[in-house]
C-alpha cells in the first residue's frame, strides 16, 4: 500500500482545536500529523475521524453487510456497532457467521455483537434459539465485540437465570453490554443499569434519557427510518456529550442512499451544539466504549478518516479506511463481492379461510393497535370494526384495518388483530421483515388484497409486497427473508418504487410504512403488538 500525504484543516477532537496541517499515511497507518503555519495554497476542506453508527441492525437496510458498506462510506461512515439478532432469530449461529464473513469481504469496519435475545420473547415463534452457552461461545471470539441489546429487561429485573448468565459472560470477557429499556425509569432503571447494562438507544423523552444518564448509562440518540428521537434528546448533548452517541438502529436502503450519521451531525450543529461535542459523540465515544478497531486521527492509528467540505453541512468529499480510498465525491469505490444465500422459510400459501377473523366472544368492541408515526411504541385503542356475516372486517372510512401475522417457519393458525393510523385507502402490504422473529406481517383493507400480498412474500421465500386491484409489486429478500444479495443501489431504487406505491397509490400516511409495519410484531416495545401467537400487551407481558 503506497504512502501519501494530505493537507487540510485538521480537526483535533481530543484537544478541541482546528489547525492547518498535513496527515501522512503509510501501510494503512497514520505516520505523522504536522501543523503547517506558512500556507500558500490552502486546501479549504476539513480532515476528521470517520463517523460511527453506534447501534444498527444491518439487516434492516435490506442489504447484506458488503452492500451496506458500499453505501455508508459515501457519507463518511467507517464503522458500525452491529447487532445481528435479526438474522440470528431466523438462522441462529449460522446467520451470525454469515454476517461476520460477508462483512470481512469489504474494506469497512463492522463490529458485531453476540445477540442476547434469540428468541426475543417466549410469546412468538422464531427460527432459532441462542442460549447462554451459545452466547458465551460467541463472546469468546475476537470478532465479537459486545453483548447485543438486552431487550428482556423484565428478565434482568427478575434475575432470570439465562439472562444473568449471558450478562455474566460478557463481564467475564471484558465486553460491554448494550441495553434496551424503553420507558424504564427510576428504581427499575437503576437496577437494570447496575446489572451491568451500559447503553440505551430506546429513550423517547429527555426526562427518561436524563434519568438514565444520571445513573451513568450512556445514551444513544437514534434517528432511523421509523424511530426518530433526535429532536427529543439532542439538547442533552450540551451537557452530557461525553456520555452520548448517534445511531440509526434501523435504516432502509433509500434512506441510506441519502445520508447517514453525517446528517445527524449537521442537524446537531444547526441546533447550536458545539462542533467538538457533536464530533465526540459521532466519532470518538463509540470507538472508546466498544474498544473498536478504528483509528481516531492520531499518529500510529489506523488511517480511518474522512475529508469534509465543511463542518456545517458535512458533505463528505473522501473516505479512507486503513489508508484505502473507499469513497470520493459521492461515489463509492467498494465493489460488490458475490454473497451466498441462506434462509429458513417453510410455509405454504394461505387461503381466505386462514385470515378470516370470527367475532367469537369479543363482541362489537375490541382493542386495536394504534401505530405512531416516527415511534416504535404503540397505543391501545378500543375500536369497533365492521362486522360482516359473523366476521370482523376492515373499516377504511375510520382507518381501522385488519393486521395479521403468519408463521413463516411452519404451517400454523394465522394471528389477527386491528390497527389504526396506517391510512391505507386500498390494497394491502406484507413483509417478512417483522421484528424480531420475522414471521410475515401484513395489513390491508380487504381479505383478497391481504391474501395476495401475503402469498407474494411466501412465493419469494421472503420480501416486501404491495398490492391493489390493478397492480402488484414485490421486492424479494432471499437472504433470510431479510436482505437482498443484489447491488445496494439497485435495491434502494426498487424499495423507493414500492414505498412510493404504498404512499401514493394505496394512501398510507406514514413516513415509512414498511418500517412501521415491521415493528408491529415487536413484543418488547410497549404497548400493544401482534405476534404469530396472538395480540400481546407489552406492559403486562401477556396476551390480551
Amino acid at each position: 500500500m503506497s504512502a501519501f500525504t494530505i493537507e487540510g484543516y485538521i480537526t483535533d477532537i481530543f484537544n478541541k482545536k482546528i489547525f492547518y496541517g498535513s496527515v501522512t499515511v503509510s501501510n494503512g497507518k497514520i505516520t505523522s500529523i504536522k501543523e503547517i503555519t506558512a500556507v500558500d495554497n490552502q486546501n479549504h476542506f476539513f480532515i476528521l475521524p470517520g463517523f460511527i453508527d453506534s447501534h444498527v441492525h444491518i439487516e434492516s437496510s435490506m442489504l447484506v453487510p458488503s452492500e451496506f458498506a458500499k453505501l455508508a462510506v459515501v457519507h463518511g461512515t467507517v464503522g458500525t456497532i452491529s447487532d445481528p439478532h435479526e438474522i440470528a432469530n431466523v438462522c441462529g449461529m449460522s446467520g451470525v457467521e454469515f454476517m461476520i464473513n460477508n462483512g470481512k469481504t469489504v474494506p469497512f469496519k463492522f463490529h458485531f455483537g453476540a445477540p442476547s435475545c434469540v428468541p426475543a420473547t417466549i410469546f412468538e415463534t422464531a427460527g432459532a434459539v441462542l442460549d447462554a452457552t451459545d452466547v458465551d461461545t460467541l463472546l469468546q471470539r475476537d470478532d465479537i465485540y459486545y453483548l447485543s441489546e438486552m431487550m428482556n429487561f423484565p428478565g434482568v429485573l427478575h434475575n432470570d437465570d439465562q439472562v444473568m448468565q449471558k450478562i455474566a459472560a460478557a463481564k467475564k470477557y471484558g465486553k460491554p453490554v448494550d441495553g434496551h429499556a424503553p420507558g424504564l425509569m427510576g428504581a427499575a432503571a437503576k437496577q437494570y443499569i447496575q446489572a451491568g447494562i451500559s447503553t440505551d438507544h430506546e429513550c423517547f423523552t429527555a426526562a427518561e434519557a436524563l434519568d438514565k444518564l444520571q445513573c451513568s448509562m450512556k445514551i444513544l440518540i437514534r434517528e432511523g427510518s421509523a424511530a426518530k428521537n433526535f429532536e427529543a434528546l439532542i439538547n442533552l448533548m450540551h451537557e452530557h456529550y461525553e456520555m452520548m452517541m448517534f445511531c440509526s438502529d434501523d435504516k432502509h436502503p433509500d434512506s441510506l442512499v441519502y445520508g447517514h450519521i453525517n446528517q445527524l451531525c449537521a442537524r446537531a450543529v444547526a441546533k447550536g451544539i458545539d462542533i467538538f461535542k457533536v464530533l465526540q459523540a459521532a466519532c470518538i465515544n463509540p470507538v472508546l466504549h466498544y474498544n473498536m478497531n478504528v483509528g481516531l486521527l492520531r499518529e500510529g492509528n489506523a488511517a480511518d478518516f474522512i475529508i469534509a467540505e465543511d463542518l456545517t453541512h458535512f458533505n463528505i468529499l473522501r473516505t479512507f479506511i486503513n489508508g484505502e480510498l473507499v469513497a470520493e465525491n459521492g461515489k463509492t469505490k467498494i465493489s460488490s463481492p458475490p454473497a451466498e444465500v441462506l434462509n429458513n422459510f417453510d410455509c405454504l400459501p394461505k387461503k381466505t379461510e386462514d385470515i378470516l377473523f370470527p367475532i367469537h366472544e369479543f363482541g362489537n368492541t375490541i382493542t386495536a393497535i394504534e401505530a405512531l408515526d416516527g415511534q416504535l411504541i404503540t397505543n391501545k385503542i378500543p375500536c369497533t370494526p365492521k362486522i360482516d356475516n359473523g366476521f370482523y372486517t376492515s373499516d377504511v372510512h375510520h382507518d381501522i384495518l385488519k393486521i395479521v401475522v403468519v408463521n413463516r417457519y411452519k404451517n400454523a393458525p394465522v394471528a389477527k388483530a386491528f390497527i389504526i393510523n396506517f391510512g391505507l385507502q386500498q390494497g394491502a402490504i406484507a413483509s417478512s421483515v417483522a421484528h424480531d422473529s420475522h414471521n410475515i406481517v401484513a395489513v390491508g383493507v380487504d381479505d383478497a388484497s391481504l391474501l395476495k400480498a401475503i402469498n407474494l412474500v411466501i412465493e419469494a421465500n421472503g420480501g416486501v409486497s404491495s398490492v391493489n386491484s390493478e397492480k402488484e409489486m414485490v421486492l424479494a429478500l432471499p437472504v433470510a427473508g431479510l436482505m437482498s444479495n443484489e447491488d445496494g443501489y439497485a435495491v434502494a431504487t426498487s424499495y423507493t418504487a414500492i414505498d412510493k406505491m404504498v404512499k401514493e397509490e394505496l394512501g398510507s400516511t406514514l413516513a415509512a410504512p414498511f418500517m412501521t409495519l415491521s415493528f408491529m410484531a415487536l413484543l418488547v416495545i410497549p404497548h400493544l403488538k401482534l405476534s404469530d401467537l396472538g395480540l400481546f400487551d407489552g406492559d403486562t407481558f401477556s396476551f390480551v
